[in-house]
């Protein structure tokens, strides 16, 4: 068995070595330096167009992370072919750690204790009521069901949102662009965890945003294109949004000019909610090789037409 294996040259030694490791019989081949014409399968992550113009995988090509729309923009890549996704592989409970801070971060009003600790100023605030402060998921597959699983303790009033109706207990389920706007006016911290498509990309405008209630916070650890950054800030300058808690941006690394970086009400990370883990994600890449193998079907292939 040949693999093609894509990936930015500082993390290429370990993703070669652990697939060596789980699958000692295949010859795996380092792109730029090493291309077999033909290998059964490729694993990429962010791959030039060029690696598809030389290079024809003949089975499947999986995709070294959960988001698709870097790898379905490049050109060349083959149609015929299932595109496969990781699906977790250690992500979901990372999410669910970043999410989880951020939320509380909100409910508790940390921030604007540590504007008081700068003033020296010994004044409690008056609490949120629970029942007020329901958090909404923006996207409830895998990642944001383990982001509500995450939450279910701490007794907020949770609600999912996703295409079709997804029936988990203790979350209120809403679906489809008719149910978005009832969705976002009872979502007090709203968290986004939509993959970027034709028909998400820049659905968090100025009238969706303005569909949350005031007061209400963005925690965004899905994709950057999702948000339409002027009307974030506008919305948080007039008042009507209390803060960002942001992960993910149109351009990476964010631009030093970005008002995002200044804006007093918005918390900046460099895409780190959640990172690939290599050993987790060749245990399932092996597992849905070997199931390829034997001619069995595997989860995580992409629909194109969906984007995801």
């Amino acid at each position: 068995m040949k693999i093609l294996l894509v990936t930015p040259r500082e993390r290429a030694d370990a993703w070669r070595v652990a697939l060596a490791a789980a699958l000692p019989d295949a010859t795996i081949a380092l792109w730029p330096n090493e291309c077999p014409a033909e290998p059964e399968y490729a694993l990429v992550w962010k791959p030039p167009a060029e690696v598809f113009a030389r290079v024809r995988p003949t089975k499947a090509i999986f995709n070294l992370g959960a988001g698709v729309n870097a790898l379905l923009d490049v050109a060349g890549l083959p149609a015929d072919l299932p595109v496969i996704r990781l699906e977790d592989a250690g992500m979901a409970v990372q999410m669910a750690e970043y999410v989880t801070l951020a939320v509380l971060r909100a409910y508790r009003e940390a921030d604007a204790y540590a504007a008081q600790q700068r003033k020296g100023q010994w004044q409690p605030r008056p609490r949120i009521a629970k029942a007020a402060f329901g958090v909404g998921i923006l996207g409830f597959g895998v990642l944001g069901q383990a982001v509500a699983s995450a939450l279910a303790c701490f007794d907020f009033p949770l609600a999912g949102w996703s295409r079709e109706r997804k029936a988990v207990p203790g979350v209120t389920s809403f679906a489809g662009r008719a149910e978005l706007s009832s969705f976002l006016a009872r979502s007090r911290a709203l968290v986004c965890v939509l993959p970027v498509t034709a028909e998400t990309r820049g659905l968090l405008d100025r009238a969706n945003l303005s569909s949350l209630p005031r007061g209400a916070h963005l925690i965004n650890i899905a994709r950057g294109e999702i948000i339409v950054d002027e009307d974030l800030v506008a919305l948080l300058d007039a008042g009507h949004l209390a803060g960002a808690t942001l992960d993910v941006f149109h351009e990476e690394p964010l631009p030093s000019g970005h008002p995002f970086w200044r804006h007093p009400l918005v918390t900046v990370t460099p895409h780190n909610s959640a990172v690939t883990l290599v050993d987790e994600s060749i245990t399932q890449i092996v597992a849905k090789i070997r199931r390829l193998e034997r001619d069995e079907s595997v989860t995580g292939v992409i629909d194109r037409t969906r984007g995801y």
